[in-house]
């Protein structure tokens, strides 16, 4: 034992093959296991002894150096590209798992290890491509809340719509994970939706700027005089607080301004820090303003009718 240069650790199967697992060899005598052997321990024992030693305070080192330093620099970091303390969580969790990788390799080199650490890498390796396989939806969910952390199409808080005219959803982003996203609908319901979906749909982001347009159709009566009512609508929306001067609001003609019923108005209006709370309010407030002026002056607004006409043969009827 004592003539031994290096550790060798085998083992063989029970029924006599000569398969094995890897080699785990200490290569040469560290100054600890020089030190030890100095101080009487032997050698055959000195050797692993202070390969154990290097890597234990090795390992321990590195990652409570990293905890207490790196991990603080990199949340700096993440502040200075205006990410909040909600995303950098998940992104400050990485870190720490990868600060864990570090210390760990490191840890491996000052123990002299050497064969079981390449061994380990083959078997990660591996293990990644066996999860990858059975994971792909979680790995594609993981890869769009990165692409989702990148591009930034919503932060926290923000009120988003996504999906179609049937079957969309809209609501408050409360959470964002590299796994999915969660949002409360505006009927207090909680959606965990998974980042793939969000990152391979259009999404719809009302607040991602400071201002918002807002288009409301008000129908008046074929009898009534648009240019009154066209002033009666301009006029509130400069009366509302809430509604911006520039840009100015507008009043056009509709897409198709004689309908069944009713000549259509659009107006358009600008409303500054959007959200659906304000957004709901000013345009409540707006349209009734403008509802209330309009039957002051005699402005009718039509509801949808059906006139029917013709005579009924009662005694031949089809």
């Amino acid at each position: 034992m004592a003539g031994l240069s290096s550790v060798v650790l085998q083992s063989g199967t029970a029924t006599g093959n000569n398969s094995s697992v890897p080699e785990v060899n200490i290569e040469g005598m560290g100054v600890v296991g020089r030190t030890l052997r100095d101080v009487g321990v032997e050698a055959a024992y000195a050797k692993p002894l202070g390969a154990a030693i290097s890597f234990v305070v090795a390992l321990v080192a590195v990652y409570l150096v990293g905890r207490a330093v790196a991990v603080p620099l990199f949340g700096r970091a993440l502040g200075r590209q205006g990410l909040d303390a909600h995303e950098q969580r998940p992104l400050q969790r990485l870190f720490r798992i990868l600060i864990g990788f570090v210390a760990l390799a490191v840890a491996f080199k000052a123990g002299r290890l050497t064969g079981f650490f390449t061994s380990i890498a083959a078997i990660a390796a591996a293990a990644t491509l066996a999860i990858g396989l059975a994971l792909q939806d979680t790995l594609s969910n993981f890869v769009a809340g990165v692409f989702i952390y990148t591009d930034r199409p919503f932060r926290i808080g923000d009120w988003i719509e996504w999906g179609g005219p049937s079957d969309g959803y809209s609501g408050v982003v409360e959470d964002i994970s590299f796994r999915v996203t969660r949002v409360r609908t505006f009927d207090n319901e909680l959606l965990t939706v998974p980042n793939a979906v969000l990152t391979g749909d259009v999404i719809k982001n009302p607040v991602a700027k400071d201002e918002l347009r807002i288009s409301f159709t008000f129908g008046i009566g074929y009898e009534d005089d648009i240019e009154q009512a066209t002033e009666i609508i301009l006029d509130e929306a400069e009366r509302h607080p809430d509604i911006l001067g520039d840009p100015a609001p507008t009043v056009r003609m509709s897409e198709n301004p004689l309908a069944d019923s009713y000549v259509g108005l659009v107006s358009r209006f600008w409303i500054a820090d959007p959200n659906r709370a304000d957004f709901l309010k000013t345009r409540g407030e707006y349209v009734t303003n403008v509802k209330d002026r309009f039957d002051a002056a005699g402005i009718d607004i039509p509801y949808p009718q059906v006139d029917l006409s013709g005579r009924v043969d009662i005694e031949n009827p089809r």
